[in-house]
């Protein structure tokens, strides 16, 4: 684990986050481009379905990286893992869905599903090191480039 990794707080996002979690977002082309009205959505208690969104936030650098999911108690659809470029490959994508998992017990989820590009190496690898298995593909699902997606899922208990 790097001292990156290691000097993390992992938080609930807040509505003074949404000016950094979308630059993140939108500083990376394989995240998803999503309104600022979207996380203001996420972030309701009362929004439908409920969402768990946290942020990674180091000391000097603010938040770094975030994770959203949807809750329909047993499943959970893992919309996003997010980290800003400059701090990829230190474990955070890991520490996030780690507290997101302890979440997701809490809400009674066992099961985490997602789709994610059939190109996207770098999130294939994190999830299937994280234990998730294609479980189907969707075909051109995504555009700009047309390309399928893949099903991913794994129990959590």
């Amino acid at each position: 684990m790097s001292h990156l990794a290691a000097a993390v707080t992992i938080r609930p996002m807040m509505l003074a986050d949404l000016d950094r979690v979308t630059a993140i977002a939108q500083s990376l082309k394989e995240a998803p481009q999503w309104p600022r009205g979207a996380y203001v959505a996420m972030l309701d208690p009362e929004g439908r379905p409920r969402r768990i969104v946290l942020v990674a936030e180091t000391t000097g650098s603010g938040v770094v990286a975030f994770v959203v999911a949807s809750l329909i108690p047993p499943q959970a659809e893992l919309e996003t893992i997010t980290v800003a470029a400059e701090s990829q490959r230190h474990g955070l994508a890991r520490q996030l869905y780690s507290a997101l998992v302890s979440e997701l017990k809490n809400s009674h989820v066992t099961e985490v599903q997602l789709e994610v590009r059939a190109s996207n190496q770098p999130a294939l690898a994190l999830y299937r090191s994280l234990g998730l298995q294609q479980t189907g593909c969707r075909p051109r699902y995504y555009a700009e480039p047309e390309e399928d997606a893949l099903l991913l899922q794994v129990s959590i208990d």
